[in-house]
């Protein structure tokens, strides 16, 4: 009877033991977190809200039920979007914008609080859109194709400083697709290929022109050539005669002069 309960006793305690080291590393457990790398930690405490220091790489400890972390991804990432804008000219372009981006570290906590941990999908589509609509309907859609580069910067430059607004870095903004309705864009290749047909014209009238100077030139050239050439045998023609007539009176001279002999 007396080593049965001194079994019983035993058993009691080595699960008390068990109970106590499972709820010992379940506190242990519940009172670490690990920030991987590429990620930040903002610490919210149901006493003090949204502590203002962001927590780096490696396990850290908190105070369970107290305190939790919320893990951000700080490394860049592609986000893209598309837009239907209203040009100068009142014409409707579809757009495509990729951009790449990644939060500001050191301000992570106020992203936290104004937005949360989605404040990426929040902000920026939005201000994309916003951005597109502002910087196309400053432009004719025609210019939209001519001056697509500077159109990139405007956009690049105005959604690079809307995103710092909400403390979010943007490493590259590029518009990937531009298109019209398929009427528009018809009758834009339309004129494009008149263009083309104008300046074509424009060339081979260039080129005659170019070919009827260089004619009246070499005509020139051969006419003043003719002249010389023509000036050159009068005077030659004119000295052999002088030279002739000179010959001619001294032939006479001496034959008077036998004569008279």
């Amino acid at each position: 009877m007396g080593s049965s309960q001194a079994a019983v006793s035993f058993l009691t305690n080595i699960a008390r033991a068990a109970f106590g080291l499972g709820a010992a590393a379940s506190v242990l457990n519940a009172s670490l977190y690990t920030v991987d790398g590429g990620e930040r930690a903002v610490l919210f405490d149901r006493f003090r809200g949204v502590i203002d220091d962001t927590v780096g790489e490696g396990t850290h400890f908190l105070i369970p039920w107290l305190q939790k972390p919320f893990i951000f991804d700080i490394r860049t990432r592609p986000h893209t979007f598309s837009s239907v804008s209203g040009t100068k000219d009142l014409q409707m372009v579809n757009l495509s914008l990729r951009v790449l981006s990644r939060p500001e570290i050191s301000r992570l906590p106020d992203i936290f609080k104004t937005l949360g941990l989605e404040y990426d999908e929040k902000v920026l589509p939005s201000i994309g859109n916003e951005v597109l609509k502002a910087v196309v309907a400053q432009f004719n859609a025609d210019q939209l194709l001519t001056e697509r580069p500077h159109v990139s910067a405007l956009v690049r430059e105005s959604l690079v400083r809307r995103a710092k607004d909400f403390n979010i870095v943007l490493d590259d903004v590029a518009i990937t697709h531009l298109s019209y309705s398929p009427e528009f864009s018809k009758a834009v290749e339309q004129k494009q290929v008149a263009q083309q047909e104008a300046e074509r014209s424009k060339f081979v009238v260039a080129k005659a022109e170019q070919e009827r100077r260089a004619a009246i030139i070499r005509a020139e050239g051969e006419s003043e050539s003719a002249k010389l050439i023509s000036d050159a045998t009068s005077a030659a023609e004119h000295a052999f005669g002088s030279q002739f007539e000179s010959l001619n009176e001294l032939g006479i001279f001496v034959g008077v002069h036998r004569t008279e002999g």
